[in-house]
Parts: C-alpha cells; sequence; structure tokens
C-alpha cells in the first residue's frame, strides 16, 4: 500500500466528474488523465501542464480546461474550450480576475470568477447574463445540467449560510433560500433540478430543499461536532433522488436516505434523520499505477451510525 501511494504523480490539482458521472478527469502537476467511471479505463491524457480545471461536457470531445498560472500560457485568468479529437483549442475566453469554477451543460456555460458569475451560450459563446455575487473565494457553486431543470447555486451571503438559486435556461433568478445560519461549505443540486443540499460551515446538519417551491424538505444530521463539510452529491435519478452522499474532515463518508425520510415523515417521526450508514476511509479516492480508481459505488441499508 505504502508502495503504491509513494509511486502517484503528486499533487493533484483536480478531480471531477461529468455530468451524468459516465467519466471522471484528474489533473496532476504536468499532466490530466480522463478515464470510465465504470471500468477504470484511460480514454484520453495530455501531457501539456498543471491545470486546475478540466471539465467535460458528458462523453463528447468537447472540454473547458482552466490552467494553474504555472506556465504563461497556462494562465489562471484564461478558460480554453478544447477538442480531444484534434488536441486543438477551439475558443478561449479571458476574464480580469481567476477563473473558479466551470460549468457546462448542452446549451450553457457558466463561469464563476470571485464576485461575478458569467452565463453564455455554448454554442456560440454570446455572454447572455451576468450575476454580481458576494465575495466566493472557494468558487462554491453547483449547477443542474438538466435542460428541464437546469439551475445555478451559489452563496447569497458571506455572513449567513443563503444560496441564491439561478434559472440557467430562463436567466433569472429564481429564489433565495436561507438555509443555515452560518456561512456556507458546500452545495448540491440533484440532477434533474428538483433538489438543493446545503452545509453551512459548521457541518452538523445538512438541509435539502424542494428547489421549485424554495422550501425546506429534509433535516439530515451527520455527527454532533464541528467538521468541515469537503462536497455533497446525490444519487443519479430522473425522479427522486435516493441517496445523498457527504464527506467531511472526519474522514467518513455519510449516506442518508431521502426515502426512508420520507417514510419517517408519513409515520409521524422525526424529520431530522441519521446516516444510513457511515463508511470510514483512510485515502477516499486512490489512483494506482494501474490507474484503477476504487470507489464507492452502492451503500447497503446497514451501517453503524455516528
Amino acid at each position: 500500500m505504502a508502495n503504491q501511494s509513494s509511486s502517484l504523480p503528486s499533487p493533484l490539482y483536480c478531480v471531477s466528474f461529468n455530468q451524468d458521472n459516465s467519466g471522471f478527469a484528474i489533473s496532476w502537476k504536468d499532466s490530466f488523465k480522463i478515464f470510465d467511471s465504470t471500468t477504470g479505463r484511460l480514454c484520453y491524457e495530455r501531457a501539456a501542464g498543471a491545470f486546475v480545471i478540466v471539465e467535460m461536457l458528458y462523453s463528447s470531445d468537447l472540454l473547458a480546461i482552466v490552467g494553474a498560472g504555472e506556465q504563461a500560457s497556462l494562465s489562471p485568468r484564461r478558460l480554453c474550450l478544447f477538442k480531444t479529437t484534434t488536441g486543438l483549442p477551439l475558443r478561449e475566453l479571458n476574464f480580469l480576475t481567476s477563473i473558479l469554477a466551470v460549468r457546462m451543460n448542452k446549451k450553457r456555460l457558466v463561469v464563476v470568477l470571485l464576485e461575478k458569475t458569467f452565463v453564455y451560450d455554448l454554442n456560440t459563446l454570446v455572454m447572455l447574463d451576468t450575476i454580481d455575487t458576494v465575495p466566493n473565494p472557494k468558487g462554491l457553486s453547483a449547477f443542474s445540467p438538466s435542460l428541464e431543470g437546469c439551475y445555478l447555486a451559489v452563496p447569497a451571503s458571506a455572513t449567513k449560510g443563503s444560496v441564491l438559486v439561478y434559472n440557467v435556461m430562463d436567466l433569472q433568478s429564481h429564489s433565495e433560500i436561507d438555509a443555515h445560519r452560518s456561512p456556507l461549505a458546500a452545495i448540491a443540486l440533484s440532477s434533474n433540478g428538483m433538489y438543493i443540499a446545503t452545509a453551512s460551515e459548521q457541518g452538523t446538519l445538512i438541509r435539502v430543499h424542494l428547489v421549485s417551491e424554495a422550501t425546506k424538505s429534509y433535516s439530515f444530521r451527520r455527527g454532533t461536532y464541528p467538521s468541515t463539510i469537503y462536497s455533497l452529491s446525490f444519487g443519479p435519478s430522473t425522479q427522486l433522488p435516493d441517496i445523498l452522499i457527504a464527506t467531511s474532515s472526519s474522514g467518513s463518508i455519510h449516506a442518508f436516505s431521502l426515502s426512508l425520510a420520507i417514510n419517517q415523515r408519513l409515520g409521524l417521526r422525526s424529520t431530522l434523520s441519521l446516516p444510513l450508514c457511515i463508511v470510514r476511509f483512510l485515502t477516499v479516492v486512490r489512483v494506482s499505477q494501474k490507474q484503477k480508481v476504487y470507489q464507492l459505488s452502492w451503500i447497503g441499508s446497514s451501517g453503524q451510525r455516528e
């Protein structure tokens, strides 16, 4: 195990999944690679320096990449739309400050900066809207790629856990949700845009709101003691997602069942739900020399509760 870890390229600059989780990208100091999520097969690699953002468009040959700034040609203020089939850039967009996040679907391109977010038509790269935001140094954002429920979520306050939900197709603000008392640490939208999950810097509670009505639907307790929530993710579903996953600085992955929470509510039990199970890892993602990726593909219905 120690030999495997010491042989890995280091450091990691980014790890990202595509919109339907069928593929993922990993970027190192001198290259990035794209893998098939099911088989771990290497699909594409490019040794061209360090990139802090590698955003895929489903399984197509289009990538949105942003350099780490370690080379003059790879500025963190420049977004390059890149074709893997030709190995050539299609277009470049330059900004005044560093790009912190990039989101895409088949019609829209979203670029998140420190205090502004830009929305483009993906096919023409015409700028459609500019969203003024509170300072967002981590580029905290969530995006639902479905064309029928395409939303963007970004922090709406720097002092409390409010989130702005923006309709990316209609180009208008949808709602502002006051989810927590403390500033936000993590946001996730279900792929169909039905639900939004949030966690604050306190890290003890995770709340899920129905996007269409901006109403709270679920509250999940991650633990009793404060912890940093690194990420939230809904299970893939065209309708109601069944599972919500949370990773944190406690070294564990918490899995919450939304369907179980519904049954509890119908049975007049408390709506503050505990995890379906907890999986503890020393290392959450490890890539070996053979580029095999060990990932959590299914959570069972039993497990120890924190």
